[in-house]
């Protein structure tokens, strides 16, 4: 049984409280959050006590689950390696990239499980479009959300498009030769919409949306690949492939998406549905933690993959040259 604590338990947080609840192999042993009066109704709320500090927390635990601003991510998941406990750490993993990579060192040194909540690699839509997806050779993605007050003390590409950097970037290994990006504010001092484009020496180019400040909501992916491309969206839990097969010499009517290749092949285009099997992403990803902490085994989202993301989002940050930055 692994003792966690969580800190911070805002809108996400208490996500983390409830789910951790409900799996096995963990006990919760309590969280500390800065606000008394939230913590209050949390504990009243869930039946979890709270911690008058965090170094209080962490005496207690065997594992810390990071749930606060970004900006304070570093510091706590510091104090908890050096205590050598595990952390799971929300996305981004940190603020800035030599933060990042300075918590890959202290990792290694404290020889424990790190893992980073990019969670939609835990969507469910995304875990049944995975088997289909085969080295994409273009990739168009649009992650758009109307304006909160959340998150808002990073950009867009830290906030938003960082998902969608991971995703990218769990799929295609090879190395990005070109990054291209603008953006524009709205409401806050940081881009609140942006688009990035990354080039890959392998030949496959990455297009990404992303904007907190629209009207509906939307979070779709498109692989395109030879022959096929698969249609994810993450929002409404959806897969959907799209084949080319090849057809009779002469198709009849039945076809009604018959047409022909370069070389004169009768082709149809025709849809797949794989079945997606509804999961909770936020405890599916903190159960996988529990395996790898259990096992000893890597976690599904490790320490350098979350950098890696990070490095790529502050590479778009710095290609982003806003009107009044001139």
């Amino acid at each position: 049984m692994q003792r966690i604590g969580v800190i911070g338990v805002g809108h996400f947080g208490k996500y983390h409280i409830k789910a951790l609840k409900e799996i096995q192999g963990f006990e919760l042993v309590g969280f500390y959050d800065i606000d008394e009066e939230i913590s209050k109704i949390v504990t009243k709320e869930f039946g979890v006590p709270s911690f008058p500090s965090y170094e209080a927390l962490l005496e207690k635990v065997d594992v810390i689950d990071v749930v606060i601003p970004t900006v304070s991510h570093f510091e706590c998941a510091v104090e908890a390696l050096k205590k050598q406990k595990h952390v799971f750490i929300e996305k981004p993993v940190t603020n800035s990239v030599e933060d990042a990579e300075n918590l890959l060192k202290f990792a290694e040194e404290a020889s424990v499980k790190v893992q980073v909540g990019h969670i939609e690699r835990f969507n469910p839509a995304f875990l049944a479009a995975v088997p289909y997806i085969s080295n994409p050779m273009f990739i168009e993605i649009h992650r758009l959300q109307p304006f909160t007050k959340r998150s808002t003390d990073v950009s867009v590409v830290l906030n938003l498009m960082i998902h969608d950097i991971d995703i990218v970037l769990s799929i295609n290994k090879s190395n990005i030769k070109r990054i291209s990006a603008s953006g524009i504010k709205v409401v806050t001092n940081t881009p609140d919409l942006a688009n990035a484009r990354l080039e890959f020496d392998n030949g496959c180019v990455a297009n990404i949306t992303s904007s907190r400040i629209s009207l509906n909501n939307m979070r779709r992916s498109r692989f395109f690949q030879k022959d096929s491309s698969i249609n994810v969206d993450f929002l409404n839990k959806s897969t959907e492939i799209i084949r080319m097969r090849n057809l009779p010499e002469n198709p009849n009517s039945d076809f009604l998406n018959a047409s022909h290749d370069m070389l004169g092949s009768p082709k149809e285009l025709y849809t797949e549905r794989p079945e997606v099997i509804p999961n909770n992403a936020i405890k599916e990803e903190l159960s996988a933690f529990l395996k790898s902490i259990e096992n000893n085994t890597r976690p599904l989202v490790p320490l350098d993959d979350g950098v890696k993301a990070l490095r790529v989002a502050h590479k778009i940050i710095e290609k982003i040259k806003l009107p009044n930055d001139f």
